[in-house]
């Protein structure tokens, strides 16, 4: 019955991104285009005096909101590391090698099509991400008959191993101009949420108290505050009491009742605030020279290609090597199906992709290729898990 509930809320999460999207389609292809613009380039001011930090409208989505996202996602990493698929390191090879080669794929198809061009060479990392939201959304409509629960996890597992992947990407390729003061002082707060968990204080108010504290801190440093969300959540305690969270019945950890109250905001609040703000392509004057422009092609295939063969080989080679093997009851076909599903780059292929190139003209072209890769990816996904599941029937 859990079970259940978890599929309906992913699906129902995945198209409600999917409204989203197509809203804000909609809206930068009206006459609602310019007012769309105007509301995300509002300024906004939270503080007083030299204390305030400024941004705009679309800023604070991508810088405060998404900060939000991260701690989720760090939520979940942490599970899989500590007792989920990735927990085991037998179990945890495949997923690992199919990750790495599935974001090492995509880069090299990328910088083969727009790496010649310096300007473009910084969107290398776009095509590399996985949208977990939609993508397991997309699984759980297709079922249990097209998608075994093994595959799934499989994808599952890549998809948070892509995360983390993602954020030491972001960490290390996307920052530039330290602020050395907010650095050192960073250090000290996240020297301080290490105190706090070995400690054993499993209030996680208070993890997050500290982590908007390191959340401005590293905002005024230069690196990309997102990253104190992370940060934060890989010290929030994976057991002991609830520690003050009001999430339902007693006896939840700290770790799972924070993942539960964030879940519902996250997935259809700030996930599908982020794609409205970000997702917004004018289709007016777009041609076949725009679809084929180098970074938007470069995405698109890096998605569409890069992410499956690179997943593929990375498999190939780890079962040919008697290291691992494939998941329970999938066979080759399956495996290649749900690696196309795992091109569904979107939110944080988006989100890279204004890490890379901030909101110039280029961002244009991020986008189509993000959509265009994305609905591909999801489109040969579908086909080949049908297909996969008729060649099965027919076998029997």
């Amino acid at each position: 019955m859990a079970a259940d509930g978890t599929q309906k809320v992913e699906i129902r999460a995945s198209l409600t991104l999917l409204a989203a999207t197509v809203l804000a389609l909609v809206i930068a292809n009206s006459a609602l285009a310019p007012i769309y613009k105007d509301i995300l380039a509002a300024p906004l001011k939270i503080g007083f005096g030299d204390y305030a930090l400024a941004d705009t409208l679309k800023g604070w989505i991508k810088n405060a909101l998404m900060a939000v996202f991260f701690v989720f996602v760090g939520l979940e990493i942490k599970v899989e590391f500590a007792e989920g698929a990735l927990s085991d390191r037998r179990r945890a090879i495949l997923p690992f090698a199919g990750a790495v080669g599935g974001m090492f794929a995509p880069a090299l198809i990328y910088l083969w099509l727009a790496g010649a061009k310096p300007a473009y060479v910084a969107g290398w990392a776009i095509p590399s991400a996985t949208d977990i939201a939609f993508a397991v959304g997309v699984v759980g409509l297709l079922g249990t008959r097209l998608v075994p629960p093994a595959l799934k996890a499989f994808l599952l597992a890549v998809a948070v191993i892509d995360d983390l992947g993602a954020i030491l990407i972001i960490a290390v390729a996307y920052t530039s101009g330290f602020g050395l003061f907010a650095l050192v002082l960073s250090a000290l707060v996240i020297a301080g949420l290490a105190l706090m968990n070995r400690r054993g204080i499993t209030n996680v108010w208070a993890y997050l108290g500290v982590g908007l504290v390191l959340w401005v801190l590293v905002l005024k440093s230069g690196v990309n505050p997102t990253l104190a969300g992370v940060v934060t959540a890989l010290f929030v305690p994976l057991n002991g009491p609830a520690g003050g969270l009001s999430v339902g019945p007693g006896g939840v950890r700290p770790l799972d009742g924070l993942i539960t109250t964030l879940k519902y905001p996250v997935l259809f609040g700030i996930m599908p605030i982020f794609a409205l703000a970000n997702a917004g392509v004018s289709m007016s004057g777009l041609g076949l020279a725009d679809l084929t422009h180098p970074v938007a092609s470069g995405i698109a295939l890096g998605l569409w290609l890069g992410k499956p063969v690179g997943i593929v080989l990375a498999v190939w080679l780890c079962v040919r090597a008697g290291v691992a093997q494939l998941p329970d009851g999938a066979s080759w076909l399956q495996m290649f199906g749900i690696t196309c599903i795992a091109g569904i780059g979107f939110t944080m292929s988006l989100f890279i992709g204004t890490l890379a190139f901030g909101d110039g003209d280029l961002l244009t072209y991020v986008r189509v290729g993000v959509l265009l890769g994305s609905t591909l990816s999801a489109l040969a996904g579908i086909a080949v898990l049908v297909a996969a599941a008729r060649v099965s029937s027919a076998r029997r």
